[in-house]
């Protein structure tokens, strides 16, 4: 394509994303973001992107679009989505284990997400109550309408995509349950361990729960130690990603422990800033500089204020930042239990 041509889709691009947003005011994040996608559905035309692949890109983005307005409200609360197979029974105990959990952490002010069917989906909705409850439900033709503790919710998604609704499952929340289940539940288990070791999900604790006397998580992470950690296709210290538990109480103090001091995390140019709720002492920053020396690029963790960027965004928690080498998650995992021990 000629310079000309170039400079005359751009043109009709900006002239596109004008006459689309003339009255909505936008940041200039925002704007840029939007602009790109117009871009993008304009090659999708060019390039005769046949009318099934549209789509798929279509519902795909419609999904997306409805989830994002459902969830956008609470982003302000916590969180955990549950895993765990569709045919557990509500005689069950790993069921009951289930509903308790759930109740339990909708009484500390958190969420519950399942996915909105039968079994262990049904379990978290019920213990958590109506008011704690999301479901992201996948259309199936075997399957039944979305369960009783969430059908006709304002807080219910409907998607006929499983990529979309694992993307909604896993964005949205700032921990994890998983319990017994099938293919589906492997499928969602090893997915979101992938996520976090590659750093693509944001870090979160990860509980593997079955009741007292249990075999199935157990049996699991034998096959992970025995065959993939062995073998050297996954690290030793990526099991620090997930914990076993047989208790309520033990996955209860994991989900809620991981945010004891810990808060969040996020990108500012190449430094990793980690928000707590307390500045660790100059003691302590000692010894995390020389226990986690090896995940930082160069320089050292070192405590800070909010960076600009960060203006909007819990400004008033103190921080630290590290130039984290962007590859050994399951350690700066570590690091984050290292700070909840941390007391100022």
């Amino acid at each position: 394509m000629s310079d000309a041509a170039d400079d005359s889709v751009r043109e009709a691009r900006e002239h596109a994303f004008e006459d689309l947003f003339v009255d909505r005011p936008l940041a200039p994040a925002q704007a840029r973001e939007l602009a790109a996608m117009i871009g993008t559905l304009d090659d999708m035309a060019r390039e005769g992107t046949s009318v099934g692949d549209l789509k798929i890109a279509s519902a795909a983005l419609g999904e997306m679009a409805e989830a994002f307005r459902v969830f956008r409200p609470y982003r302000h609360i916590r969180k955990i989505t549950m895993f765990g197979s569709a045919r557990t029974k509500p005689e069950d105990p790993v069921y009951i284990l289930a509903r308790d959990l759930a109740a339990k952490l909708a009484a500390a002010d958190w969420m519950v997400v399942t996915g909105a069917g039968p079994g262990i989906m049904a379990a978290g909705l019920e213990g958590a109550g109506r008011e704690h409850a999301f479901g992201v439900n996948i259309r199936l033709p075997n399957e039944e309408e979305a369960n009783p503790f969430i059908a006709q919710d304002p807080k219910l998604v409907e998607m006929r995509y499983f990529f979309t609704r694992k993307l909604m499952l896993i964005k949205e929340s700032h921990a994890y349950a998983v319990l017994p289940g099938g293919f589906g539940t492997q499928d969602e288990t090893f997915e979101l361990l992938t996520l976090l070791q590659t750093g693509k999900a944001e870090p979160a604790p990860v509980v593997l729960i079955e009741t007292p006397g249990g075999t199935y998580w157990h049996a699991w992470v034998h096959f992970v130690q025995e065959e993939a950690i062995s073998s050297g296709w996954v690290s030793p210290e990526d099991v620090a990603f997930f914990k076993v538990t047989n208790t309520l109480d033990e996955a209860s103090q994991e989900i809620l422990g991981f945010y004891r001091n810990y808060h969040s995390v996020r990108w500012v140019g190449d430094l990793l800033v980690l928000r707590v709720q307390v500045q660790p002492s100059k003691a302590e920053l000692a010894d995390l500089n020389r226990r986690f020396a090896d995940i930082v690029l160069r320089g050292s963790i070192r405590a800070t204020g909010p960076f600009p960027p960060e203006r909007n965004d819990h400004p008033e928690l103190p921080r630290l930042a590290l130039r984290f080498d962007r590859f050994h998650y399951a350690r700066l995992r570590q690091l984050i239990d290292a700070l909840n021990e941390c007391t100022g």
